[in-house]
């Protein structure tokens, strides 16, 4: 019976001093230039329930193409909406516009296990300081990851939100040619 209460005091003294490793988590870090500035930009996102957690969240394509699976020592510091959102107001070119953007896909998809690409699929309405809608644009984006893990996810979703938020402001930069 001692052993047994020296055996139970060991396994809890070693249980309780190691903690579960915390998830590290990502944002899509900082603009490229620092001469952006927060204009008066309206942007607004909407996106289906299932992007509005901050999971990292992956597709086996090749072998279970309906299940979602979700990384569990990665996250979002925010849901992908968020930071997107915070992403395209973070300069002014969007100023003279209210954005509505739809967020549809947000995610890894892996084609083999060695192989791996992150998918970005919105679309943008932009509407006159009257509220009268002068455009939309839908935009789908993918870019292979250079690793098939987290960290090549998190590195292609930072690369993609990034060249999503150029392609938006040039696409934004077009109507500003045609409304005047």
């Amino acid at each position: 019976m001692r052993y047994l209460l020296i055996g139970w005091l060991v396994f809890f003294s070693i249980g309780c001093s190691v903690t579960a490793k915390q998830p590290a988590l990502h944002d899509f870090g900082l603009p490229a230039s620092t001469a952006l500035t927060h204009g008066n930009a309206s942007v607004s996102i909407n996106a289906p329930t299932w992007l509005w957690d901050n999971r990292i969240r992956y597709r086996l394509l090749f072998a279970s193409p309906s299940q979602v699976r979700f990384y569990g020592l990665d996250r979002w510091i925010a849901s992908p909406p968020e930071m997107f959102e915070q992403l395209l107001a973070f300069n002014g070119k969007a100023q003279d516009y209210a954005l509505i953007i739809r967020l549809q896909d947000f995610e890894q998809q892996f084609d083999a296990p060695d192989r791996a690409r992150v998918v970005l699929r919105f679309s943008v309405e932009a509407y006159s300081d009257n509220k009268q809608k002068i455009g939309m644009q839908e935009f789908y984006m993918q870019q292979s990851t250079k690793t098939p893990d987290a960290a090549g996810a998190i590195a292609g979703f930072i690369d993609l939100a990034h060249k999503a938020n150029e392609r938006v402001h040039d696409w934004l930069a077009g109507l500003s040619n045609h409304k005047e």
